[in-house]
């Protein structure tokens, strides 16, 4: 008979950016999935609000604000993650920042610093303080890393963050080579347009956004954060024990077109 347990049963599990959007929705499905949740994002009260609405339910949350691009606040939040609960089995290294609507040669040095600051940076800072946690444990653990169809192939987004999620693929597959044989699984989630908070300001902005995105997609659709939580959470269990360097479209079929 198959195992029954919740996927994630018995895990502490570290999600960056969870304050909102697939992070948040990452930090309620896991927490149901058994995991413990370790939730850093910078908007401390959005954090606690939602560590009180998980625990409310049964499950286990930690709150470590802090933000990704230093990294003295990841270290402390690896830390404390062990500290409370004794080990860290999984991350998902999620938070991220993008914008629209400049081209490569009129988009402003801040943006472009901005746009690596967080996404590639923040996953370097990451992968940093996470793995060697993970090297001192039995049994490892697993890392998924959130890139974009943006890591893939150009999409119409600003080139800086066209280049800063190809960073992160990078990152993802060299990771993944260099700590697999020492136990710990690194994949990344090639995440298409979702219906999170940025995307939501991003279309009221730009009133013709939905409906382009929606149709790149072979389902004609943005995602809901929840569907893209929900492959981080696969690759995260032990079901996904044969699965490292890896990009898992989450995109609607975007990429096969």
């Amino acid at each position: 008979m198959g195992d029954t347990r919740d996927l994630l049963h018995g895990r502490t599990v570290m999600i960056t950016g969870a304050s909102s959007g697939i992070g948040a929705a990452a930090a309620r499905l896991f927490a149901a999935e058994g995991a413990a949740v370790v939730l850093m994002a910078r908007r401390k009260d959005k954090l606690l609000a939602l560590a009180e609405e998980i625990e409310a339910g049964g499950g286990r949350a930690l709150v470590a604000a802090g933000d990704v691009t230093a990294g003295g606040d990841v270290e402390r939040a690896v830390a404390d993650a062990v500290d409370a609960f004794g080990r860290l089995d999984g991350a998902f290294n999620n938070a991220g920042w993008g914008s629209i609507g400049a081209s490569l040669h009129e988009t402003d040095d801040a943006v472009f610093d901005r746009v690596m600051e967080t996404n590639v940076r923040g996953v370097w800072n990451c992968l940093k303080h996470q793995i060697p946690v993970m090297l001192g444990q039995e049994d490892g653990g697993a890392i998924v890393n959130t890139s974009s169809i943006a890591g893939l192939f150009a999409t119409g987004a600003i080139a800086p963050y066209v280049a800063a999620k190809h960073a992160v693929l990078g990152l993802t597959r060299a990771a993944a080579a260099e700590y697999g044989e020492r136990g710990i699984r690194v994949n990344a989630l090639m995440v298409g347009s979702t219906r999170t908070e940025l995307m939501e300001t991003a279309m009221r902005e730009v009133p013709q956004l939905e409906q382009a995105a929606a149709a790149r997609a072979i389902q004609r659709r943005l995602a809901d954060p929840a569907e893209v939580a929900q492959a981080a959470a696969f690759l995260l269990s032990a079901r996904a024990s044969f699965i490292t360097g890896s990009a898992m479209a989450v995109d609607g079929g975007c990429s096969a077109i």
